[in-house]
């Protein structure tokens, strides 16, 4: 019996030493993976995000795709607009008269349909050069079918394509009635051979407290006519601007959405009639003065021409926009501009 129980005991003795080599040896295997999993992440390269160069708002797309620029009609016939909502940056000029004309930026978003669109002038090409965009106008003045057709930018003409990659609009009368999609803008690039990729230069970004005077609502007076009074109106909860023409939001015709706005940026150039018609000439190199709303502050800034792009600076240093969605009201006087 004594015999039995010392055999036991040590079959027993065994495969308990045998069980803890085993589980030494599991151990040991895991702790080696632990071990080349942590080397390998340390290794690895750190993420950083992309953001769109237009907005500073990140993306997980690589954001590549070529600055589209359309001209927007802004007659009281043509309101509400299609695609406004979805613009990256919206000048807002003078053509003739008293209506004012949009220079839409399109990068971070694609809208199925913009417009109605109108014709160029070449101010607004000029603007747009700024950004090496595709120009989108239907129609143009002598001035800017003579920037056009020198090949000064790649652009799409309604004059050439009504009826293809233009459509009429059933619900609206010419010449307020031009409408094209994205589709049709990259559709039609890829047939003049016009690239929709670029590496595109980014506006300066920051996102620290802002210094300013309280601005909730802003006005801008064109004319004394009510079509041609503008104002921006700011919403605390969303902490962006929402915009008006003539006492009526501006909203998307198809979507209903509101154009909300991050920087109001409105500049003071030099306008001169330069013909019967009542065309101008806008001086966009000399530099001036200019407001520049954010949060609902404000702050006298100056704005210079950097490369074809209008930027504001501050005591001759140049300051960023805050991300999001900018508007640029370019005013020949800002005594035009009032805000509270």
């Amino acid at each position: 019996m004594k015999r039995w129980f010392i055999v036991v005991c040590s079959l027993f003795l065994l495969i308990g030493s045998g069980c803890t080599r085993a589980e030494k040896e599991r151990a040991a295997k895991e702790e080696a993976v632990d071990q080349q999993t942590k080397v390998e992440q340390e290794e690895a390269p750190v993420r950083k995000p992309s953001v769109f160069p237009l907005t500073g708002i990140e993306t997980e797309q690589k954001p590549n795709h070529r600055v589209v620029a359309v001209m927007i009609n802004n007659h009281p016939k043509a309101r509400p607009q299609s695609g406004l909502p979805k613009a990256d940056i919206v000048y807002e000029v003078l053509a003739e008269g008293d209506v004012t004309r949009f220079l839409a930026l399109y990068q971070s978003e694609k809208p199925k349909k913009i417009g109605p669109v109108r014709s160029a002038r070449d101010y607004y090409i000029q603007l747009s050069k700024g950004y090496d965009a595709l120009y989108i106008c239907h129609g143009w003045s002598p001035e800017a079918k003579e920037m056009l057709e020198s090949g000064e930018v790649d652009y799409l003409n309604g004059l050439f394509y009504d009826g293809t990659l233009f459509q009429r609009a059933s619900f609206r009368k010419a010449p307020h009635n031009s409408y094209i999609t994205f589709t049709n803008i990259e559709k039609g690039a890829q047939q003049q051979g016009f690239s929709l990729e670029d590496e595109i230069e980014p506006l300066p970004f920051f996102t620290s407290e802002l210094q300013g005077v309280a601005a909730q609502q802003i006005n801008i007076s064109y004319s004394k006519r009510s079509y041609a009074q503008v104002q921006y109106k700011y919403d605390d909860a969303q902490q962006k601007y929402a915009r008006y023409s003539g006492g009526e939001q501006t909203i998307d015709y198809d979507t209903e959405q509101p154009v909300l706005i991050d920087n109001v940026f409105i500049v003071e150039m030099e306008h001169t009639i330069v013909d019967e018609t009542g065309r101008r000439d806008i001086d966009l190199i000399s530099g001036g003065k200019g407001y520049l709303f954010q949060k609902g502050v404000v702050r006298e800034v100056e704005w210079k021409n950097v490369e074809g792009r209008i930027l504001p600076y501050e005591n001759g240093i140049p300051i960023g926009f805050v991300p999001g969605k900018t508007w640029i009201n370019i005013v020949p006087k800002l005594s035009i501009v009032h805000y509270q």
